[in-house]
């Protein structure tokens, strides 16, 4: 591979960028894109893909480099000198990688891969962490299944088209998918492509959606013509796969505590022409009090340490904090006891999560169950998906239902 000063250049602002000033990953991808209208495919993808890659192997790189926060712009040179030395990449003759000491990052990259905090990449508190919940063999799993590159799924949007229609019209633009039997709206793409520009996508026959996020509504089983409720429903991916199940009869009530989730779920929506969703900002007390015991079912896809999908937000290992962790989970607790209210007797609730912590999902079934309100509801079943054993995100979900 050669390296291309413009691109490479485009890399190093994004990086400093992501580590010095906290911005997201995806976003100075997004915004790294723009830089040259002349790119190419090729020139896109190395841009993307290495600015993932060297977020997503931060600890290790910057351990080999010996380089620190805050960095500078030569920490970041040095810090992408050890990506490419560790790729194969001959480093070309420019000034930031002069005297580039190749063997010794070959032999402190060997070094440090006996050591799982820094072969994987993680904090330290993140790995103490993840041992103390999943236990040695299962973390150690886990993490290196998280360090994968995340495939692109789609979900067939059913109110518009059928998953073999889709899969043949994609074919038609040289992009090549796949079915997988556990999960019937998906199409899996075997090679990565920018399915956004795409007049299938514009057109909303599919939205992107990992396959273990698609587990969530089927396990919801609403049924056209019924009240169901999507608590936290963010920028509205479950929301729509709700509508479709629903086939657009019945009302879907979206909520969320942020207008511009709202607003992102309304252009989907129309896009994916979908109608029965009613849209309401979880802004006072009044508005949880006013569906009390009137929804069919509801659906709490909760806050939480995002833990099931660091493959795909490689970034947040280093924005997440141990605090953090502590007050997800009071928040989880405290959507499942008041958003539970909003289950008439006979209906379902489902809470779901992209975390892989038992904290986050099983020990909170436990204590709602156990609580006065939870006593009213029964555990039917849950599932907890692992990337080591699933190829795709981390997530739990559990089903309960209300008898009295």
């Amino acid at each position: 591979m050669r390296l291309h000063r413009n691109l490479v250049f485009a890399v190093i602002d994004s990086l400093l960028s992501i580590f010095n000033d906290g911005e997201y990953a995806d976003k100075e991808v997004a915004k790294a894109l723009k830089r040259d209208p002349r790119w190419g495919a090729k020139d896109r993808k190395f841009v993307a893909e290495t600015i993932y890659e060297i977020v997503r192997w931060k600890r290790l790189y910057t351990e080999i480099a010996e380089t620190k926060d805050p960095f500078t712009r030569d920490d970041i040179w040095r810090t992408f000198a050890v990506w490419a030395v560790l790729r194969g990449i001959t480093l070309p003759d420019w000034k930031y990688f002069e005297n580039t000491p190749v063997r010794r990052i070959k032999g402190k990259f060997d070094e440090l891969s006996k050591i799982r905090k820094y072969r994987e990449s993680i904090p330290d508190w993140m790995d103490e962490l993840g041992v103390k919940e999943l236990g040695e063999e299962v973390w150690t799993k886990e993490l290196a299944a998280q360090n994968q590159q995340a495939n692109v799924v789609l979900r067939v949007n059913t109110l518009k088209t059928t998953k073999q229609q889709l899969r043949a019209q994609l074919m038609d633009l040289d992009i090549d998918t796949e079915f997988h039997d556990k999960y019937p709206d998906a199409l899996i793409l075997k090679e990565r492509a920018n399915v956004f520009m795409t007049p299938l996508f514009k057109e909303g026959f599919f939205e992107v959606q990992d396959a273990s996020s698609q587990k969530v509504v089927p396990l919801l089983d609403v049924q056209p013509g019924m009240r169901v409720v999507d608590t936290c429903a963010g920028a509205g991916g479950k929301t729509l796969h709700i509508a479709a199940k629903m086939e657009n009869k019945g009302q879907i009530i979206a909520m969320d505590l942020y207008e511009s989730k709202q607003r992102q779920l309304k252009i989907r929506a129309k896009r994916n022409g979908v109608f029965n969703v009613e849209y309401r900002i979880i802004d006072s007390t009044k508005v949880i009090k006013k569906l009390h015991d009137k929804a069919d079912r509801v659906l709490i896809d909760a806050p939480c340490s995002g833990l099931g999908v660091l493959k795909r937000n490689p970034d947040s290992k280093w924005k997440l904090q141990p605090e953090f962790i502590d007050n997800i989970k009071k928040t989880q607790q405290e959507v499942l006891e008041n958003y539970s209210k909003m289950v008439k007797v006979g209906g379902k609730l489902v809470y779901a999560t992209c975390s892989i912590l038992p904290s986050e999902n099983e020990k909170q079934i436990n204590h709602f169950l156990n609580t006065d309100f939870g006593k009213n509801f029964k555990f039917v079943t849950d599932e907890k998906v692992l990337a080591s054993q699933s190829g795709f995100d981390g997530f739990y979900m559990c089903l309960m239902e209300r008898i009295k």
